[in-house]
């Protein structure tokens, strides 16, 4: 192999970092690897670690900025004819899509991130920039509605939880599935329980009935035997943020103590 295609076959410096990273991670463990040990098996220097990451944290989830300057964008690119719940949805399907490109990658940081509690935390502060970005572009949807920056809030939430609880499941499977499907399947209860219908599209369609102010019921598309509908019933003027509860409750198909 001559040194050019020694050179293309090299994976970009960023990459290398995340291979070393993950390598030594599932050898030593997270809480026993350094910066130092990471970049002398990717055999660069601490700048060039930093010029990348700005911790050893970062290195977990490295494509996280890119993929919420992704939905940022998306959200700014919106206009008055997109359904403001459905947009919410289809930019938090962004987020899907990234996990989804690398699935064994995805499986290998979830089971990290589940033994490492400070992993963990710096999780749920990546969500939480998720969520906001939702909330603000819903915000400003809203503005002069009764009560409009609660709903915006209350709803981001739901397409949070609703999200995150199909993605869990698809990792908990190890990445086996329609992962798509899954996480539609699960952002369906939200358009049906805060939105306009979706519109049909093709082949066999989600039964999705008109929704109350405080109740949905949606049956799977993939079958419509009983076991396969699953119904939230509130009473009128029920906080919404219970609503979302019952939701992400009912969504849980096999709930695990700490997922």
């Amino acid at each position: 192999m001559s040194a050019t295609d020694k050179a293309q076959a090299k994976p970009p410096m960023r990459d290398a970092l995340v291979a070393a990273a993950f390598r030594l991670f599932l050898e030593r463990g997270y809480e026993q690897t350094t910066v130092d040990d990471i970049v002398a098996l990717a055999g660069v220097g601490r700048r060039s670690f930093f010029r990348y990451f700005p911790s050893k944290e970062d290195v977990v989830f490295p494509d996280h900025e890119r993929c919420l300057a992704d939905m940022t964008a998306f959200l700014a690119a919106s206009g008055e004819r997109h359904e403001p719940v459905r947009r919410v949805c289809d930019a938090a399907r962004l987020v899907l899509l990234m996990y989804a490109e690398n699935p064994s990658f995805s499986v290998q940081r979830y089971r990290l991130t589940k033994r490492v509690p400070g992993l963990r935390a710096y999780e749920l502060s990546v969500v939480w920039r998720y969520e906001r970005a939702l909330a603000d572009y819903l915000r400003g949807r809203f503005a002069g509605r009764p009560q409009g920056a609660l709903h915006a809030d209350v709803i981001a939430a739901a397409v949070v939880a609703a999200h995150n609880n199909a993605l869990r499941s698809w990792l908990r499977s190890d990445g086996r599935g329609d992962a798509t499907a899954t996480v539609d399947h699960a952002l369906g209860f939200v358009q049906t329980a805060f939105g306009a219908p979706p519109a049909p599209g093709p082949g066999p369609a989600s039964t999705v009935p008109a929704a109350g102010p405080a109740w949905a019921a949606v049956t799977s598309p993939a079958a419509e035997r009983p076991e396969d509908v699953v119904v939230v019933v509130a009473r009128r003027g029920t906080p919404l943020w219970r609503v979302v509860r019952e939701i992400e409750t009912a969504l849980e198909p096999n709930p695990t103590p700490g997922d």
